[in-house]
Formats: C-alpha cells, sequence, structure tokens
C-alpha cells in the first residue's frame, strides 16, 4: 500500500515537475516559492502586522496577533517536529532528471513548511475576514504547487503540509473561541453586578 502510495506520489511530481514545465512558469514560480524568504516582503509584512496591532479596530487587531501566535507555532512544528519525526529526504536529492529551479535544501521534505504556514495562515484569515476567503486560500495553494513545480517537494508533501496547517490553525480558533466567550460570561456577569445608581 506505501509502496502504491509512494509511486503515485512520484508520478504525480514528475508530471507537475517535468510535464507542465513551461517559459512563463519557469520564470513566476520561483519567485513565488521565495516569497517567504525575500527580506523586502517580511519587513513590509511585519510593519503591516505591526500597524494592524496598534492602529487597527478590535477585529483586525486580534487577526493579525493570532496570526503571529498561528505562524510561530506552525512554523516551529513544522520544521522542529514533523520534519525530523518523518525525516524524508526532498525528491531533488533522491531522484535523477528533477527539473530544479531553486536550491534543493539540507532539510527534509514532508510536510512542506510553506505548505503548514501558508494554509495556516489562510484558514486563521479566513476565519476573521470571510469575504476574502478564497484570496487567502488560493494564494497558498499557490505558492503550495510551487514547491513541488520548483522540484523541491512532493504532492503529499504539500497536502500533508496543507491539512497539518489547517489543524493548527483550527486549534488555534478554537482557543481563541473559548477564550473569548469566557471574557464576554466575565464582562456580562461584572456588569450585571454593578448596583445601579
Amino acid at each position: 500500500m506505501l509502496d502504491s502510495l509512494n509511486s503515485l506520489d512520484i508520478v504525480l511530481f514528475r508530471y507537475v515537475n517535468g510535464s507542465l514545465r513551461n517559459p512563463v512558469l519557469d520564470f513566476i514560480m520561483p519567485i513565488l516559492t521565495d516569497l517567504n524568504n525575500q527580506r523586502p516582503i517580511l519587513i513590509l509584512a511585519a510593519v503591516m502586522l505591526l500597524w494592524m496591532v496598534i492602529k487597527g479596530k478590535r477585529h483586525t487587531r486580534i487577526a493579525a496577533m493570532l496570526l503571529i501566535v498561528t505562524i510561530a507555532v506552525s512554523d516551529q512544528l513544522s520544521s522542529a517536529v514533523f520534519k525530523h519525526w518523518m525525516e524524508r529526504p526532498r525528491p531533488c536529492h533522491v531522484l535523477h532528471n528533477v527539473h530544479l529551479l531553486v536550491s534543493c535544501g539540507s532539510g527534509y521534505s514532508f510536510p512542506s513548511s510553506h505548505a503548514v504556514n501558508n494554509f495556516a495562515a489562510a484558514l486563521l484569515l479566513a476565519f476573521f475576514f470571510p469575504h476574502a476567503k478564497w484570496w487567502f486560500f488560493g494564494f497558498a495553494s499557490l505558492v503550495a504547487f510551487s514547491r513541488v513545480y520548483v522540484g523541491v517537494h512532493y504532492p503529499s508533501d504539500i497536502v500533508g503540509g496543507a491539512v497539518i496547517g489547517m489543524m493548527i490553525a483550527a486549534v488555534i480558533i478554537f482557543l481563541y473561541s473559548v477564550l473569548e466567550n469566557v471574557w464576554r460570561s466575565v464582562r456580562k456577569i461584572n456588569s450585571e453586578e454593578k448596583p445601579s445608581r
């Protein structure tokens, strides 16, 4: 069973990484896959988050703060726990004739941290801003797809990463919802206990 799934994974990887090759995607996908590592974009994102925390409405401030927590948790779990637990080599380390468009990297393959982080962020942001959910998930999907296209991840790394990321975000959303309900209950009790004048 595992051998069949692994064979399917390799076939799908070869299709995305090889058969879909074209000059347009060869130009776009390395840029898209490297967005998470480009310093100007990270600085801009940090400034935007800081502005949201300081100047945004309560709803926006909470979303920004929870996004920071979510990315921190998802990235650490992905890189420091799941990858070392699975120890799966990247396709560019073990397969021949990989169309490699970026550095292969020295880390393990499963799960894709890009997929974990982007899908965790997508679910969290979709919870707070549901009107834009297709933008969030669309961007996460493109970044995840780019990881296979550039040759550094198998499709199952992406699917597994997306599931893990959304599970992490779901837990954080659940904990936030519980704490928010407790806070509202405490405020309601306090307001009812205040003597009327």
